[in-house]
C-alpha cells in the first residue's frame, strides 16, 4: 500500500440555499496505486457528507465537491503535509513573540 494525501471540498448549504462558505479538508488515505487511491479518497468524502439541524433550526448541508488533489506522500516523522502562505495586516506590537534563540539542551529536557 501507498499513502496518499487526498484534499477534499465541501460546499455548505443552509436550508437548500449555497451560502458560498466551502470546508477544505486534507486526508490520508491508502491505496495500491494513484486510481485506487482516489477511489479510496471518494469514499472516505462521500461519507463525511452531512446534513444537520443547527441550534436555530435551519438545515445544513455538507455536500461533497470534489476530490480537488491527490498526492502520494513518503510518511515519516517530520513529513511536511501541508503548508500555507497568508497575506495579512500587520499589527502594531505583538502581545508576545517567538524568542529570537532556544536553547537546544533545555527544548531536549522538555517531554
Amino acid at each position: 500500500m501507498k499513502t496518499y494525501t487526498a484534499q477534499i471540498i465541501y460546499r455548505i448549504k443552509c436550508d437548500g440555499i449555497s451560502t458560498e462558505q466551502y470546508e477544505e479538508q486534507w486526508r490520508l488515505v491508502y491505496g495500491t496505486d494513484t486510481h485506487d487511491a482516489l477511489f479510496q479518497a471518494r469514499v472516505v468524502a462521500k461519507e463525511e457528507e452531512a446534513t444537520f439541524v443547527d441550534r436555530h433550526g435551519r438545515t445544513i448541508a455538507w455536500e461533497l465537491v470534489a476530490v480537488k488533489d491527490l498526492q502520494e506522500i513518503n510518511v515519516m516523522h517530520g513529513t511536511l503535509l501541508f503548508s500555507e502562505v497568508r497575506e495579512v495586516t500587520p499589527i502594531a506590537s505583538p502581545l508576545w513573540a517567538e524568542p529570537s534563540s532556544i536553547n537546544v539542551k533545555q527544548a531536549d529536557n522538555c517531554h
